[in-house]
């Protein structure tokens, strides 16, 4: 599958995701931008993440003002190309490993952590 296309199912996986989000929390997520890629590249990774990393919230929390300290803009980030090979190129298989790692880094966004969001099975 092309990278377009890969762009074209995740933005319509992300799509349908919020539209079935409860409604207290749907508008917050179809505001926070998601930018697709297709690997993560040095400046990303830094020392924190493993190239094969398939999503990341970059950017202050829900909630928490950026301030003046010139944070970056919170957003998520999807791999596709990483999320790809995850799902060892079959087609449902992207689509869920989309769905779940866009509601993951959604999670962060919203304030939990790693243990919170792998408690509610993200």
């Amino acid at each position: 599958m092309s990278f377009a296309q890969l762009i074209t199912r995740a933005e319509q996986v992300v799509a349908r995701t919020q539209g079935k989000l409860p409604a207290e929390i749907r508008d917050l997520a179809k505001s926070l931008p998601v930018s697709y890629h297709d690997w993560p590249d040095d400046e990303v990774l830094g020392d924190d993440f493993e190239p094969d990393v398939l999503g990341l919230f970059v950017g202050n929390h829900h909630g928490i003002d950026a301030g003046n300290d010139n944070a970056v803009p919170p957003q998520i980030f999807l791999f596709l190309e990483n999320i790809y090979d995850e799902a060892e190129g079959d087609s449902e298989r992207f689509d869920e490993e989309v769905r779940i790692t866009y509601l993951h880094e959604l999670g962060h966004y919203l304030g939990w952590d790693e243990d919170e969001v792998e408690a509610r099975g993200l």
